[in-house]
């Protein structure tokens, strides 16, 4: 939980988005119609591109903090932010997981 209690702004945002497709692969499964659907794919997409943006963003800030610090090491603070950057695609990528399973399960009681 201290991942997400350190997370910017834009990690958060980058992991809200994957909420969506989760959200609505949820609701296929209930109650599944051709609209809900539809709006799985660009839910999907938008979920991937949060997340290769987070990833990225969380690279970029190490960086960041690799070249203001003299001398340039792999310590341990960079390996955990390292780490901390890979938490938005994990995150996303896992709703996305499990929303698709949703849609599966949706596609199999359609009738």
């Amino acid at each position: 939980m201290g991942v997400i209690a350190n997370a910017g702004i834009m990690a958060l945002a980058s992991m809200f988005v994957g909420v969506l497709p989760l959200t609505m692969g949820i609701v296929y499964a209930i109650w599944p119609s051709e609209s809900r659907l539809a709006l799985m794919r660009p839910l999907s997409l938008a979920t991937v591109f949060a997340a290769v943006a987070g990833l990225a963003l969380g690279f970029i800030n190490q960086l960041m903090f690799i070249s203001r610090n003299e001398p340039v090491a792999f310590t341990r603070i960079v390996s955990i932010g390292l780490a901390e950057s890979l938490v938005p695609p994990f995150f996303g990528f896992g709703c996305l997981t499990v929303a698709w399973l949703c849609v599966a399960l949706g596609l199999w009681r359609r009738p």
